[in-house]
């Protein structure tokens, strides 16, 4: 027996008879604008919207003839969003316990806009019960074509100070292409008590200025400056800190990096743009010996190996408990050699990787850039790694000086299981050396060949992956 279908009205009172934890079970399922339009749609759905717990709005996804149109545009979607629902269409007690939990706020600097944005936050987050907020804050793209705009929205962003409670709240922060002053970083980390990650991408100190931290009672997990611009970094106490990613051009001589108090950082990422009047420097005037890394990578873009070969007992404390390393976008005309200095010198290391691949990208970078500069070390002749199980190689050319590197690295690492080659070109540069054929083609004559130059004479039982 068939039952009776029902009819339209009948099904919609049905969906609406539900209590409104369901109905905002519904809406969580949905993007912010399929559940603003469902609010907008019936009139017992319409406070549901201001009862999201996770609310996640960008300024680029809003229309305007100029950047200040569009902020008006997302300030007020945002104050509306945050705001309590009328009394009068609340059909339980939302209004006290409503709990945004999830805000992420992606907008363009404007002091006007960010005193209402501030005021929205602090009436959200004074109710206590905010997880996580994110602010992503860059000049929109018109601004940047005015140079002087960088410094003028880095002051501006700063203005935002005078919301304490919402950057106490604040757990991430992502800024783009700002220009503050010295102090102006440090402060802002003072003032927000919650954060954990801050990425700095495209900005810049005022010239001579370093980057000094010093939060001891900071909970900062992770740190990343990308194309930054500074003097050099003093990270001088930052507790939490697990995860620290550098890549910037610094304009002093001296060492860019300086770590002081970390105890809990485990990984590294450290790739400076150095310009050819500056000498390599050592890896142990970054590190300190409360270091406990487990994870380094260094990245040379093409050019001079910025880094000085040193002798383990100058590195042995920092690296004791590294497992991987990563030493990438080497020039393929280097000797590799002076890459050993690292197995000497972290005994752990488990995994060791090298990127060759020869990048016609960096070819296009400009002529201030540092040229191509090696640097020479010998390894000697009693090292042995214990702990060594992987080497990977990516840009693998068939040549005497690569095969021959690759023969000493299984030679001293007397536990070493697989190495795995690969010839994979640079997807960003491959379409520029269209003309030139690769040195080496991974078919299968080839790969015998190189096994059979890496093995010959040798006892070791290695695996020999190609690709």
């Amino acid at each position: 027996m068939e039952s009776r279908p029902f009819k339209t009205g009948q099904a919609r009172d049905r969906i609406s008879a539900l209590p409104d934890e369901l109905l905002l079970g519904i809406l969580e399922r949905l993007s912010l604008h399929e559940a603003v339009r469902a609010g907008t749609v019936s009139t017992r759905w319409r406070h549901l919207p201001h009862q999201l717990s996770r609310i996640v709005l960008h300024a680029e996804n809003f229309h305007g003839t100029t950047p200040h149109k569009i902020m008006d545009a997302f300030t007020g979607a945002t104050q509306r969003l945050l705001a309590m629902a009328p009394l009068a269409e609340c059909k339980c007690d939302c209004r006290s316990t409503r709990a945004v939990k999830t805000l992420r706020l992606k907008f363009y600097v404007s002091a006007h806009h960010l005193s209402l944005i501030g005021c929205a936050l602090e009436d959200t987050v004074s109710r206590g019960q905010t997880k996580r907020l994110v602010l992503d804050v860059v000049p929109a793209s018109s601004d940047l074509r005015h140079a002087s705009g960088v410094t003028q929205f880095g002051q501006q962003f700063m203005s935002f100070r005078a919301c304490p409670i919402a950057f106490r709240w604040l757990t991430e922060l992502f800024l783009g292409s700002l220009k503050f002053r010295g102090s102006d970083l440090h402060s802002l980390v003072c003032a927000c008590e919650k954060l954990k990650i801050l990425s700095l991408t495209s900005c810049r100190l005022v010239k001579h200025s370093v980057l000094t931290i010093d939060v001891p009672n900071s909970v900062i997990e992770k740190l990343e400056f990308v194309r930054f611009r500074c003097n050099g970094i003093d990270l001088v106490c930052v507790p939490k800190l697990r995860r620290l990613a550098c890549f910037y051009a610094p304009y002093s001589t001296k060492t860019p990096l300086c770590l002081g108090y970390v105890p809990e950082l485990r990984k590294v990422y450290l790739c400076s743009h150095v310009r050819e009047w500056k000498a390599p420097f050592a890896l142990s005037k970054c590190f300190s010996m409360n270091a406990n890394l487990s994870e380094l990578h260094l990245s040379f873009n093409g050019r001079m190996i910025w880094i000085q070969p040193e002798h383990p007992k100058q590195l042995s404390a920092i690296f004791s408990n590294l497992t991987v390393v990563g030493l990438w976008y080497i020039f393929p005309e280097f000797d590799l050699n002076w890459t050993l200095f690292i197995l000497e010198a972290a005994p752990a290391l488990q995994k060791f990787t090298l990127d060759r691949i020869r990048h016609y990208c960096f070819e296009q970078m400009p002529e201030d850039i540092a040229l191509k500069t090696n640097v020479a070390w010998e390894p000697p002749k009693d090292l042995k790694h214990l702990n060594l199980k992987l080497l990977v190689m990516m840009g693998f050319e068939e040549e005497d000086r690569v095969t021959n590197y690759i023969r000493l690295v299984m030679e001293l690492a007397v536990g070493l299981k697989t190495i795995k080659l690969h010839d994979q070109p640079c997807k960003y540069c491959n379409a520029i050396d269209l003309e030139t054929p690769r040195k080496f083609q991974a078919d299968e004559a080839s790969r015998h060949r190189v096994r059979e130059r890496l093995t010959h004479g040798s006892s070791s039982s290695v695996e020999i992956i190609i690709s």
